[in-house]
Parts: C-alpha cells; sequence; structure tokens
C-alpha cells in the first residue's frame, strides 16, 4: 500500500492526480504567484471566457470570466486575464460545484470510486459521507476501508464518524464503537466531526459514552451532525444544547422551523426511500435560506443515475418555485459554510476552482465539470478519471453467518386475531402503528393475506450466529407471491426477509447467505433475480453499470412478484429494522415501537 501524505493543517490528503490545492495555498511561492496571476502580471493555468458567474454571495449573475491558477480561483469579472489553456463558456453559467451535505456510500451498493464516477456526471465534486453503514457491520475496520478506497480520487470524499455503533444500546450489530475507537480518526484530514447523534436517549441521559464523543469532537473543533427523527421542541432544546447543528430528519414545515429557530441547519434530503424536498422547500425564503442544504442520505445506484444526486435536488427546487441562484447556493456555499469548508462552494477568488458549467440555469443542465481547475467530465464523459486497485481485507468479504434455518422459523404464534402491524409510508423512512385483525390458521399461526396486502417479515442475526429471529407483520409492500431478501438493513445490517410463502422466504436467505450479502428477489423456489454485495454485505465489487444492470433485473423481478411501484421496495425493507425512526420497526429481539422506545408483542389485545 502506498503511504499517505498529509500537510499540517490541511484538510484533504496529498493527490497524485489533482494537486493538493490546499497544500499549495499555504506555500510561499503558490500564493505569490496567485497574487501575480490575479493582479495580471502572470498567466493563469486556465481562463474560462464568456461565462455568466452564478455570483452565490449577493444571488445574482455577473459577466465576466474566471482565471485559475493551481487549482484555485484568481480572479473573476475581468476581461484582461490570459491564460495558458482556454474554455470558450459560450455564453454558460459558471457554478460552483454541488456539495452532498450528507450521505451513506454504501445505499448505492457501489465502492467510493465508482461512486465518484457517478456523482461527476451531475456535477458533485464533494460529499460529506457517514460510513456507518459499514461501521456496523466491521467496525473501525469498515471506517478504515472507506478511508482507503477514496484516495486519490476527483471528487472529495470527507468524512463524519459513526457516532452510534449500534444505533441504540440493544441492537444487535457487528460491532460496537466508543471513543477509543473513533479517537484516532479524529486527526485524519478528511475526517470532519461526528456524524448523526440518533441515539438521543444517550444525550438526553447524558450517558458517559455519548458525553465522551460529543465533548471530545467538540474540543477538537469538529462539526457534529443531528438525526433528530420525531423530535418534540422540548427534545430539540436538548439535542442544540448539546452542540448538535444539523439534522436531515425533518419531513414537515414545522418541523424545519423549529430547527431552524434552535439555530440549526436544515438539510432538506430527497432519496430513494426518503423524498422529503417538497414538503420542505417552502420553508426556505430570503431570511433564512443560508441556513439550509442539501442532501442525499440514502440513494440506491438507479435512482443517482438516472435521476441525479444533488443537481436532482436544485432542479426539483426549481421546479417548485424556488430562485435558481439560491438553490444553486444551498446546492454549494450554504453546505461548505456548515462543514467550515471555506475555501469551497463559490466563484471567487481564493475558491477552489471546482466548477460547473451549465447551459441553463432552470434545468441544471450540465455541458462540462471541473476539478480543481482541471476538466473531469465533459458531454457525458468522464475524462481521464484515475484507476486504483481495489483490497478488500478479509474482514469485510466473509460477514454472512447464522445458524441454519427451516421454513419454522418464520411462524408467527397468535393469541387472538388482532396484531400489531408495521405499515409502510410510501417514500417515507417513518412507519405506522397498526391494530389489524389478521387471518390466524388451525395451528393458532399468523396466515398471510394477499388481499389485505399483510405479509410475513423477519430479521435474522447475521454477525455472531446468536440464532436470533424476529417475526412481525408488514403492510404495503403489495408483494403477491414469492419472497425478497437483502442484508442491507439499516442500521445493524441483519438480514431482512419478507415474503408470501414461507420456503420461499427460506431459500431467499440461504442464498443471501451463499452470496455473502446482497439483494434477491425468489417466486416459486427459484431465484429470478439478485446481485452479490461481498463486501461487507453492503457493497458490490462491480462497476456502477454492471450494479446498474443487475437492479434493473431487480426492478423487473418485483414487478413479477406484484410489489408496489411507487416506492423501491429494497430501499423500503432496508428500514424497517432501524428501530430510532418512528414508529414500529423489527429488530432481530422483535417488534419495537419507537414512541414507548420499548418492544411490543405482535399480537393486540
Amino acid at each position: 500500500m502506498k503511504k499517505r501524505v498529509y500537510h499540517a493543517k490541511s484538510k484533504l490528503p496529498n493527490k497524485q492526480y489533482f494537486p493538493d490545492v490546499r497544500r499549495m495555498w499555504m506555500d510561499n511561492k503558490m500564493l505569490i504567484r496567485r497574487i501575480a496571476v490575479a493582479a495580471g502580471r502572470e498567466p493563469a493555468d486556465l481562463v474560462i471566457k464568456n461565462g455568466k458567474i452564478i455570483d452565490v454571495f449577493n444571488a445574482e449573475l455577473i459577466e465576466g470570466d474566471v482565471a485559475i491558477a493551481d487549482g484555485y480561483i484568481a480572479g473573476i469579472g475581468g476581461t484582461s486575464y490570459s491564460g495558458r489553456e482556454t474554455i470558450d463558456a459560450k455564453g454558460c453559467y459558471i457554478s460552483p460545484a454541488f456539495i452532498d451535505g450528507h450521505v451513506h456510500i454504501e445505499s448505492s451498493m457501489v465502492t467510493p470510486q465508482e461512486f465518484a464516477k457517478v456523482l461527476l456526471h451531475h456535477g458533485v465534486t464533494t460529499v460529506i459521507c457517514d460510513p456507518h453503514e459499514i461501521a456496523n457491520v466491521a467496525g473501525a475496520g469498515g471506517i478504515q476501508f472507506m478511508l482507503d478506497s477514496s484516495e486519490n480520487l476527483p471528487v472529495d470524499i470527507l468524512f463524519m464518524l459513526p457516532s452510534c455503533v449500534p444505533a441504540v444500546d440493544f441492537e444487535r450489530s457487528g460491532a460496537i464503537l466508543n471513543m477509543e475507537h473513533l479517537r484516532p480518526f479524529l486527526s485524519h484530514p478528511r475526517v470532519l466531526g461526528l456524524a448523526e447523534v440518533m441515539n438521543y436517549p444517550a444525550v438526553r441521559n447524558a450517558e458517559k459514552t455519548m458525553i465522551e464523543k460529543l465533548l471530545e469532537t467538540a474540543q477538537a473543533g469538529k462539526k457534529v451532525d443531528g438525526h433528530a427523527a420525531g423530535l418534540s421542541a422540548q427534545d430539540l432544546n436538548i439535542y442544540t444544547a448539546a452542540g448538535i447543528r444539523t439534522d436531515h430528519e425533518a419531513t414537515t414545515i414545522a418541523e424545519a422551523e423549529a430547527r431552524l429557530q434552535r439555530g440549526m441547519y436544515v438539510m432538506i434530503r430527497e432519496g430513494t426511500a426518503a423524498k422529503d424536498l417538497k414538503n420542505l422547500i417552502g420553508i426556505v425564503n430570503e431570511r433564512n435560506a443560508r441556513r439550509c442544504l442539501f442532501v442525499t442520505d440514502d440513494k440506491h445506484l438507479d435512482d443517482l443515475i438516472e435521476e441525479g444526486s444533488i443537481d436532482y435536488n436544485v432542479k426539483l427546487a426549481v421546479q417548485e418555485g424556488l430562485n435558481p441562484i439560491t438553490a444553486v447556493q444551498m446546492a454549494s456555499l450554504n453546505a461548505a459554510e456548515c462543514f467550515g469548508l471555506h475555501d469551497k462552494g463559490a466563484v471567487a477568488p481564493g475558491y477552489q476552482a471546482d466548477l460547473l458549467l451549465l447551459d441553463s440555469l432552470e434545468e441544471i443542465s450540465i455541458v462540462r465539470v471541473l476539478k480543481s481547475g482541471k476538466s473531469v467530465w465533459k458531454k457525458g464523459a468522464l475524462l481521464n478519471f484515475p484507476q486504483t486497485s481495489l483490497s478488500i481485507p478479509n474482514s469485510l468479504s466473509s460477514t454472512v453467518s447464522f445458524q441454519p434455518l427451516s421454513e419454522s422459523d418464520f411462524a408467527i404464534p397468535m393469541k387472538s386475531g388482532k396484531a400489531n402491524i408495521i405499515e409502510i409510508i410510501p417514500n417515507s423512512l417513518i412507519t405506522k402503528h397498526l391494530v389489524e385483525e389478521v387471518a390466524v390458521n388451525q395451528s393458532g399461526h399468523f396466515e398471510v393475506s394477499i388481499t389485505h396486502d399483510q405479509l410475513k417479515l423477519a430479521v435474522i442475526e447475521r454477525h455472531k450466529k446468536t440464532r436470533l429471529i424476529g417475526v412481525g407483520i408488514v403492510k404495503g409492500l403489495g408483494l403477491k407471491s414469492g419472497a425478497i431478501a437483502s442484508t442491507v438493513g439499516h442500521d445493524s445490517h441483519n438480514l431482512i426477509v419478507t415474503g408470501v410463502q414461507d420456503h420461499d422466504m427460506l431459500l431467499a436467505a440461504n442464498e443471501i447467505q451463499k452470496m455473502q450479502g446482497g439483494l434477491i428477489v425468489v417466486k416459486n423456489g427459484e431465484i429470478l433475480a439478485s446481485l452479490e454485495l461481498p463486501i461487507a454485505g453492503l457493497i458490490s465489487t462491480l462497476s456502477s453499470n454492471e450494479v446498474f444492470t443487475k437492479l434493473k433485473e431487480l426492478n423487473a423481478a418485483l414487478k413479477t412478484i406484484g410489489a408496489a411501484k411507487n416506492f423501491n421496495p429494497f430501499l423500503t425493507l432496508s428500514f424497517l429494522s432501524l428501530p430510532v425512526i418512528p414508529e414500529l420497526k423489527l429488530t432481530a429481539d422483535g417488534l419495537f415501537h419507537i414512541g414507548k422506545f420499548e418492544f411490543i408483542d405482535i399480537h393486540a389485545k
């Protein structure tokens, strides 16, 4: 493995493909040269001419050129700059490149390198990611893998350290991360702070392990992200008093307003399962826009390719009536300032030359992407993308293991004909707690009902062979036959399976173990489609194009078994085991009610 070179006070690692622009900023000769370029005494490396600059500070357009030296913008506005290279923008808008303020790369199911390729197609050159998915499986080793495999790329992949592994103390994850495990990463130049704090009870009760994480992060001068799903105004007071300053879990205008009132940044999320932008964009006005930014959180690869990343958030916001320049500002400057990235997010002297050329401001139609002053994408094609080898530790390649199963493991004993049921809300991570009449067979067990859309759901612990299997009933997936299963089950990522027939559920689970992780659709004892995810049961070793093809096959198979079409069933399934988002979820230990913060029986009185 090549030795990584870091520089004092730098935020990013020294790159082979893209120069370490932050090191250059501190270099005496480079600084003198940049001043000379700004003054017109020396030629720039690159001058972009005849463009309309998006001024995100004044929310207006500027006619003028952009001069770039050593990966930084040296000057804007004048027409006297000359350069070794010139790009004729031909009247295009010159925009700061986009920043995703909160994303889990693992949800794309591809490696950071493949993820970066997709991002460049959509004008995203910086992401702040939280590797808590892989950390829940493999602990510190998972974090290190994500750091190592994201170096030397033309996208700045920055990190927030997982704060809650497991998400709550009783969860059955593959690892436990305390401050002693996180501390060595705090000094890493691409680590910005502590990721979404989802264990609110630990904050409220000032539990020792949580206080250590919050305090040491603050003492290191780094940021703390929030996860305030379902919190009341009083709860938010506790949250923000603890130094938590962002949240991506607001789903209504009232929730967003409560966060803004308490000095939080509101991250407006538009992902695959959680689509909150249309509900929230109305909160943004000229007084508070600077406290709002865009995130994707969790987005499947097919949606990233077909819909987009942050560029899609911007387009959708404009369609909903937001001023395009304000939308660009939220996607660039606001995100940069939120995370203290003081030289990102604007087309201005002293800022990194991470830029987009747009031929339509309303449609956010990207013509060219520049990273550190170099063209990296043009007219649908990547330019000189660096190829790096991927080394997968053994600890990440064999992570799916459970005791032999039988169909009886999916049996749900019922004491009465009424059951507590998880009801899906399409395109939301939140579920409803229903109490409904269910069919009970002669042996006293729950019977699946296609008519009432009541299916079996099981979560199988897959990290330590505990033989723990939680069973429940789910409504809203719409399956008419077969079963689906996945090792993507937030946040502990145990095996989650749902279906109509027990024998298909059993086949799906066993095949997942053979694949060492992945997604699968089966029907009548036949595998219709699958995607192997051998890296921690979360990430594929295939290219983004190959994974995209596999996902298309899975989507076609879902139609065959009658799955709902107005949301992504696999991504929705993956959140049905997350016991920190209201209202009712299923873990390997059973049915959990988030409001009561306790396990409840399946049968209802």
